[in-house]
């Protein structure tokens, strides 16, 4: 890589994601979308996703860009000289008849595409090839459809990225010229990287918020009683995935009672999932902590909700088994009244106090953030990142995207189990709930999405 071209030094938040990748804790994340083509787009869909894919890469430089050194702690981007398709893209069939409806009605989960993710977020990028890729699932039923896995390395996007990539990608396939000549090899243009986060924003801490980290970091850490996280942290990390999707319809019921009780679909779907692992684990563990995401691009100059990069920061939330468990067995709106309270409060704080800020107090982020902790209790029992809704595309005569899914490999150190949401232009709403094999049992995943499964349906009888 030394004829490489230098883009610019890893930011602090994309660091956490070239450090956790080096020592194989945590792989990748990935956006996956169902295209749907006009009648009148009659050339192969290799073409179509080649093409589309160059004008990608020449409006994305984070998709030409790898890290050098990341076995350091001073890693930096480096443009690749040009990019192999047939490297990154690869095309399969589709089993015939797997997808289909529920008895209930309900969308079936797409285990092609659940076999797909399942192998991709145990696959890690090796340089100096691309850090993503493009997996094409072919529907041998339906000619004209298919779905693309974007896979992708979390130090060159955020789970927004994934659909800004799908949206580049949508209005690509609109204007491909038949005559064109479809190409593998994509020399990348020279533009620059956008800036990572810190180059952005301050990224202030108040003194009482650091000094209640640093005096839960140095001097009292012990593993809060009745908390539930699953096994202790280990290696190596093995991801295990399903797809859980709900139709249009509940979903439409959903928003319309969330609306009615003043909360939103996330805070919703944290309360369903805690109340769903509480039902399946032991009476003794009375205490859920969740982790959430929000994207910090509404509070940055010029990063928009179309650009690919590393702009988001977490939050934390509990949940006690009596508080998400009411006596009476009512549903407890009261907690996603206060989810969504907590969610607004970070949104309120743009950016300040935020825990990804604290990076900057580590010196060896291999060690100190990632293998200094195997053996440790992990601190978050589960997490929920919604990326929210895909907008239609309503020209008929225009290629489309129907249903959008959004995937996470397991953390070695992070939650135990974690929820990946996100809705299609469909209006389908599709959970991936990825967890670490050895950490959590797959009887116990099973029994929870069962219960997530209810609370949601319950939905529709009120």
């Amino acid at each position: 890589m030394e004829n490489f071209e230098i883009l610019r030094p890893v930011g602090r938040l994309e660091q956490y994601s070239t450090s956790r990748h080096q020592v194989g804790f945590y792989l990748n994340v990935a956006m996956s979308a169902t295209y749907v083509l006009p009648d009148t787009f009659v050339l192969p869909i290799k073409d179509y996703v080649y093409q589309a894919c160059e004008a990608a890469i020449a409006q994305h430089p984070s998709l030409s860009a790898i890290v050098a050194d990341d076995h350091t702690q001073d890693p930096y981007f480096v443009r690749l000289p040009r990019i192999n398709l047939d490297q990154v893209v690869s095309f399969r069939d589709r089993k015939p008849g797997l997808l289909g409806i529920e008895a209930n009605g309900e969308p079936a989960p797409d285990l092609d595409l659940q076999t797909l993710l399942a192998t991709q977020h145990n696959t890690p990028f090796k340089t100096p090839s691309a850090f993503w890729r493009l997996g094409i699932l072919l529907d041998t039923e339906n000619e004209r459809q298919f779905t693309a896995a974007f896979v992708y390395h979390q130090a060159i996007g955020d789970g927004i990225s994934g659909k800004a990539f799908h949206h580049t990608f949508l209005q690509a396939l609109g204007t491909i010229d038949s005559s064109e000549q479809t190409k593998a090899i994509i020399v990348p243009p020279s533009i620059p990287l956008l800036p990572n986060v810190e180059l952005m924003h301050s990224q202030s801490l108040s003194f009482p918020y650091l000094a209640k980290k640093m005096f839960h970091a140095k001097v009292f850490s012990r593993h809060p009683s009745g908390l539930w996280t699953g096994s202790k942290i280990l290696g190596p990390s093995q991801t295990r995935l399903r797809l859980v999707p709900f139709s249009k319809l509940l979903m439409a019921t959903a928003k319309a009672r969330c609306r009615m009780e003043d909360t939103t679909i996330t805070a919703l779907l944290q309360v369903i999932v805690a109340r769903s692992i509480f039902a399946h684990i032991p009476a003794h563990f009375t205490r859920l902590v969740c982790s959430g995401t929000v994207s910090c691009r509404r509070w940055l100059p010029a990063i928009n909700d179309e650009a690919m990069g590393v702009w988001f920061q977490d939050y934390e939330e509990s949940y006690c088994r009596a508080a998400v468990w009411p006596s009476d067995d009512s549903f407890p709106w009261a907690e996603t009244k206060r989810s969504r309270k907590t969610i607004q409060s970070v949104l309120n704080m743009k950016g300040r106090n935020a825990s990804s800020s604290l990076l900057q107090f580590v010196d060896d982020y291999q060690h100190e953030l990632c293998l200094s902790r195997i053996g440790k209790e992990r601190d978050r029992s589960f997490e929920v990142s919604n990326v929210g809704e895909m907008v239609p595309q309503t020209d008929p005569q225009m290629p489309s995207i129907d249903g959008l899914v959004f995937s996470q490999c397991a953390s070695v150190m992070g939650s135990a189990i974690e929820v990946s949401v996100a809705t299609g232009c469909d209006g389908c709403m599709v959970l991936a709930i990825s967890w670490q094999q050895g950490v959590v049992e797959a009887g116990l995943i099973n029994e929870t999405v069962e219960s997530i499964k209810q609370d949601m349906y319950s939905l529709e009888d009120v």
